[in-house]
């Protein structure tokens, strides 16, 4: 059973979206284990979410779970207050949900480009503007030059992105233009939301399977790197909690590919 915190001392707590399945849960988990409250925010995996929350509270007490349509601007911006006012505070948000549909060049449409827009850039940037307008307000109830507005940690958002941002090819030709503007946004609100939050990239290369892959086939592409392995679902979640942890590192992006943004691939994984 986890042990409670001592008095007076105050649980981290992230928001994690998408964290009831995949990549998201094994974040969730990871940082439940390092000792954060986790908020699990989900869309429609109602039954895995409430799995995520019960496994995070084996490992840190206090996980609950949150629905928000992230195509939804007003659900968006909802989302944070929602957990502030169920957990208390919010430290830290990281933005894993990923709409990820298949395009190209020829099939391109506004409305394939808005929808990834939307979920994979356009929610993690109100995100962070909300975790920010939240931190300048626990700064403020905590009184200026305060040692309670000391001891506030910096806030974080970390940005989950895609090796494929340096290693480019026509498929998936809206969820990268997505991701290359939540890239872009790194930059943007590591200027704009300092000094109260930091905001890092984490671009992950193949980690995760998928029905578009058999696994012999996984396997194979996985070892295209120059390490002869890609990153794993472990290696991502570490880095995400480095991330979180550094209190140093803002504006930029941590590559966990195992060198796989280095090689030329002509086309997507899934399509190789």
């Amino acid at each position: 059973m986890p042990l409670a915190p001592p008095p007076g001392v105050a649980v981290p707590t992230v928001l994690v979206t998408g964290a009831a399945r995949r990549l998201g849960r094994e974040i969730a988990l990871a940082l439940a284990a390092a000792g954060w409250r986790v908020a699990v925010h989900y869309r429609s995996s109602l039954d895995d979410a409430t799995k995520t929350v019960a496994d995070c509270n084996e490992l840190t007490m206090g996980a609950a779970a949150f629905y928000a349509n992230l195509d939804d601007e007003m659900a968006v911006r909802g989302l944070l207050p929602t957990v502030v006012q169920t957990m208390g505070h919010v430290d830290a948000v990281v933005n894993s949900a990923s709409t990820f549909e298949h395009d190209t060049n020829v099939s391109f449409s506004f409305a394939a480009m808005e929808k990834h827009m939307r979920s994979n850039a356009g929610a993690a940037i109100v995100l962070a503007q909300a975790l920010h307008t939240h931190r300048a307000q626990r700064q403020q109830d905590a009184g200026p030059g305060s040692q309670a507005a000391a001891a506030l940690r910096l806030g974080a958002v970390v940005n989950l992105l895609d090796q494929k941002l340096w290693n480019q090819n026509p498929d998936f030709f809206s969820y990268t233009l997505s991701k290359a503007a939540l890239e872009a946004a790194n930059t943007m609100l590591a200027l704009a939301l300092s000094p109260l939050v930091r905001v890092v990239g984490v671009a992950p290369g193949l980690t995760l399977t998928s029905h578009l892959l058999s696994d012999a086939k996984f396997e194979a592409l996985h070892k295209l790197s120059p390490l002869g392995r890609s990153s794993t679902a472990q290696d991502v979640a570490s880095t995400v909690l480095f991330a979180l942890q550094n209190q140093s590192i803002t504006g930029t992006t941590l590559l966990v590919d195992g060198g796989q943004h280095l090689m030329r691939f002509e086309r997507d994984f899934s399509l190789m």
